[in-house]
Order: C-alpha cells, then sequence, then structure tokens
C-alpha cells in the first residue's frame, strides 16, 4: 500500500494519480492542504436540545441539574423512556430511534424565593432533551393557568385543560402564589388527578412548604391552605418533595 500526503512532492511526482487528484483539485479551487488537514473536533448537535433551547425562557437556557434528588429524577424518568415502536413483542424494533417519555413519578420543589427551584426544572428538562429523550413538554406559572382557562370568546377551557393535562412532561410554576378560590383548586386538583392516575411526569414548585409543622409560626401560609387537602393529597401521592434553600440567586447575580 502506497503512503503519501497530498503535499508530499516527492510523492506525486512518482504517483501519477495524485498528480491528477492535485490537478482536479486546483480546477475546483480547493487547497490540497486544506484536505490533507485534520477535521476540527466539533460536539454533535442534539436536535432534541436545540428544539428545547427556543423555548426555554433566556434566564434558564443554561440551566443545569444541581440537586442530587432531581438528578436522580432525571436518571429515573430517561430510563422509562422507550422508542415510539418498541413493544413486548418487539423489544428490538426502533430501539436506535429517539426514545419518548412514558411514564414516572413528580417532583414538588419548594422553599423560598430565588432558591433556584425553577432553574433545576428547566434544567431537568434540558438533561431529559440532552439525553436524547423526545421531550413533549408544555411550561406555565399557575396563575397563567388560571387566567388562560377563564371562559372568553373563541377560546374553549374544556379543550385547553385536556391538552395541559395529557402533555407528556408538565413544568408547573409557583403553585401556590395565586389567590386562593374554590375555581383554582378545582382545575389544580383535575389537572393533577389526571396526571397522578396515568404517572406522567410532572414538575411542580413552590414557594410554600407543602404542610405547616411545629417550629413554623402560625400566621405562615403554607401550600396546603392555598391549594386544599384533596390537591394536596394527589401531590403526597405523585411526588418526590425537594426542599431547596439558601440566597436569593437573582439578588447574588444583582
Amino acid at each position: 500500500m502506497i503512503r503519501t500526503r497530498l503535499d508530499d512532492p516527492q510523492a506525486t511526482a512518482d504517483n501519477p494519480g495524485m498528480a491528477w487528484m492535485q490537478r482536479k483539485l486546483a480546477e475546483r479551487g480547493i487547497s490540497p492542504e486544506a484536505v490533507a488537514a485534520p477535521l476540527a473536533d466539533t460536539p454533535e448537535p442534539i436536535p432534541a436540545l436545540e428544539a428545547a433551547q427556543v423555548r426555554i425562557p433566556y434566564d434558564y437556557r443554561e440551566a443545569q441539574v444541581g440537586h442530587p434528588d432531581v438528578a436522580r429524577w432525571v436518571r429515573t424518568i430517561a430510563d422509562n423512556a422507550v422508542a415510539p415502536a418498541a413493544s413486548s413483542l418487539l423489544p428490538h424494533h426502533g430501539r436506535a430511534g429517539q426514545r419518548e417519555i412514558t411514564h414516572g413519578h413528580s417532583l414538588l420543589l419548594w422553599g423560598p424565593t430565588g432558591a433556584g427551584k425553577t432553574h433545576e426544572a428547566y434544567g431537568a428538562i434540558r438533561a431529559l432533551t440532552a439525553a436524547g429523550c423526545g421531550v413533549r413538554w408544555e411550561a406555565t406559572t399557575a396563575a397563567d393557568l388560571y387566567g388562560a382557562m377563564r371562559a372568553r370568546g373563541g377560546l374553549d377551557p374544556e379543550y385547553l385543560l385536556r391538552r395541559i393535562a395529557r402533555i407528556p412532561l408538565l413544568l408547573l410554576d409557583d403553585l401556590g402564589a395565586a389567590k386562593s378560590s374554590e375555581w383554582n383548586e378545582e382545575i389544580t386538583f383535575r389537572l393533577l388527578n389526571w396526571r397522578s392516575e396515568r404517572r406522567l411526569p410532572t414538575l411542580i414548585t413552590s414557594n410554600l412548604a407543602p404542610m405547616r409543622t411545629k417550629d413554623m409560626a402560625p400566621h405562615q401560609p403554607v401550600l396546603r391552605d392555598k391549594v386544599g387537602d384533596r390537591v394536596l393529597s394527589r401531590l403526597s401521592g405523585m411526588c418526590t418533595a425537594v426542599h431547596l434553600d439558601g440566597p436569593d440567586r437573582r439578588f447574588r447575580a444583582a
């Protein structure tokens, strides 16, 4: 086997084939040195992550998972993901394709304002897409959900609720921040009850502790006061509660 380089004059002179190739490259304006140079080591793009980045708010487009419990949740959800065509009868069919989220436990991220709850949630979404999962997801604050559900011309609130309830991965941000009402509680219960029964993974954040403890001041609000016992019961059954604490990230950044 002849080992030559395009930039080796002696090798080119002794090899008519190489000389012919050099002439063809020159005709096309291609430098032989450029052909011989090694390719740059650039990371391969991840289409799912690139698509997610467009929808993620600017403040969270570089978010990464930092809490070990959130990292464990991401691994569990990714492990449960399956290729679209995979089944018990054809377990290998479609395995090489992009996997889709199917089911899994949910997370309740709670703690004071600025502790990084929403940052962790978007970090989890980014981590799932980077792991190769085809993630169909939706993100909304609880207050925005209630506002969108208000009946008005040309809008079917039931259709919107069904669409949100069926999304494979949902981020429900700031639960308990909106003003309490029976109507808000009913919407929250129906949404979480649907997702709980079908084990659809949900990321929920709240500034409030789930329940009152003996060390808390009597006037300090808790999530149970805001959403009611029925909703809290669903949260207890479907979620792992993760407490995030520390200084306000926004003040620290400023």
